[in-house]
């Protein structure tokens, strides 16, 4: 360890920053943020910091730095471009014992500035030693996907039950007790803004204290987006991480499942056509089951729940069972498919309405409003169509749409894997079954499918 990590309270102790440039005005607006007093050494300023300056916040010296402008600090950054300044103000700091972090130059540094992810009172600081601050940056960017801003509403709220817990239980039972907490249905009402009814819950967890030991399951039911994992939410993606459980089905796509908690329980039950091993209704009492038994339990579903997913059928069985959930949508694969496509789904000069329907076919047919679907200046968006799409493009033409409209068919969209095939309704089945594509497509159809060519962008990776 080449630097011990600290936290300093810097509250009213009066900190110098040697430079009034852009550098500086980032370390003063941190200072600042901590409630320290500081004092300003430099020629000119920028506009924040003159801002600063004449708002009180900020005392400044507008001159060149000298030995006194140290005496009575408790810290000291300088943050200049000159070298022989800053190698200065270094060696006056060290003899006297005062912590100095010199911008770019860690080898007159005492300390080095972390990057900061602040969910004040919640604070988590990144280091790479000097070596590499973009990489900071960047594992920066990453655990702030993973740290919802909530979380500092989320230790305030435990602080303030804190005192009454510890008059409650014992010693050993209390990190079980926060535990229940922390990772349980009361911290994810908060997570997710119910404040009043994580207290109330709370608060009759205290009430009936002897009884803490019991389970409190939950069900988690996600949008796992058309394949990226880079497309998850944030919400999902903590979720994900939790669970005791993961329920999954054929549309998740494998690296989105290596996101899971790799110790959770993995179930799968997706669905093929003409093959469903888990029947609908299973699946739904599969996950009020597990949060009976106290499990937190992840539904994982492609795309987004309500979009052609059978959400609702499952909140339906949860709610009337009584068992806690909460929906986490994700990207549909419309959105998904169109977007890395090139191809809007509305565009002011060739379609002002989307419609969304599946395309599943029962006793070899579609049940579909075709006169509506036929009708111009729309796009259809067919879900699960792929193996009807000879009949699909058959009944539009029959019921009025032309043989040459656009349509396009869009192959897991956002993945390595991403296809996309255009035609016309009359050209597009032929093409499709040349191609071979089966599943895990999805269909466009409409004038905006003109669009591709010109706004194609997305290049998928080479395996």
């Amino acid at each position: 360890m080449d630097f011990f990590p600290i936290f300093l309270n810097l509250r009213d102790q009066l900190c110098l920053v040697v430079g009034g440039g852009n550098t500086a005005t980032r370390k003063i607006d941190l200072l600042l943020q901590a409630n320290a007093k500081v004092k300003v050494v430099a020629p000119e300023l920028t506009a924040n910091i003159t801002q600063w300056v004449s708002e009180g916040r900020v005392t400044h010296f507008a001159r060149t730095f000298i030995t006194e402008d140290v005496q009575q600090c408790h810290l000291i950054i300088a943050a200049t471009n000159d070298k022989i300044l800053n190698q200065q103000v270094s060696n006056l700091a060290k003899e006297r014992h005062i912590p100095v972090n010199v911008v770019d130059q860690p080898e007159l540094c005492s300390f080095i500035m972390p990057s900061i992810i602040d969910r004040s009172p919640v604070q988590i600081a990144i280091s790479t030693g000097g070596a590499s601050p973009v990489l900071a940056r960047l594992l920066r960017s990453r655990l702030e996907s993973m740290v919802p801003a909530a979380y500092g509403q989320l230790a305030n709220f435990v602080a303030s039950f804190r005192q009454r817990v510890k008059q409650l239980l014992p010693f050993k039972d209390r990190r079980f007790f926060w535990e229940k907490v922390l990772q349980g249905h009361i911290a994810e009402l908060l997570l997710s803004g119910h404040t009043q009814q994580a207290t109330q819950e709370l608060e009759n967890l205290l009430n009936n204290v002897t009884q803490t030991n019991a389970h409190y399951g939950e069900v988690y039911l996600v949008g796992a987006g058309p394949g990226d994992p880079d497309l998850l939410t944030f919400r999902a993606l903590r979720l994900m991480q939790q669970a005791d459980v993961v329920v999954y089905d054929r549309l998740v796509a494998p690296e989105i499942l290596t996101l899971v908690r790799r110790d959770a329980e993995r179930i799968y039950v997706g669905k093929e056509p003409d093959h469903h091993p888990v029947p609908q209704y299973e699946i739904n009492q599969l996950l009020s089951d597990l949060a009976k038994q106290g499990k937190r339990v992840l539904r994982l579903k492609g795309g987004d729940p309500f979009m052609f997913g059978r959400g609702g059928e499952e909140i339906e069985t949860l709610m009337e069972q009584g068992i806690p959930f909460q929906v986490v949508p994700g990207i549909t694969a419309a959105l998904g498919s169109a977007a890395y496509a090139g191809i809007p789904l509305t565009h002011r000069d060739y379609a002002q309405s989307c419609t969304f329907v599946t395309g599943h076919l029962k006793d070899n047919s579609m049940n579909l409003n075709w006169q509506m679907l036929a009708q111009p200046n729309q796009t259809v968006v067919v879900y699960m169509g792929v193996r009807a799409v000879e009949i699909l493009c058959r009944e539009l033409i029959k019921h009025g749409a032309p043989a040459n409209k656009p349509a396009a068919l869009v192959r897991k969209a956002t993945t390595p894997d991403h296809l996309v095939l255009t035609g016309t309704l009359a050209t597009l089945p032929d093409i499709v079954k040349a191609a071979n594509i089966t599943l895990h497509s999805l269909i466009i159809i409409g004038d905006v499918v003109k669009l591709h060519e010109k706004l194609a962008w997305f290049v998928p990776t080479e395996k």
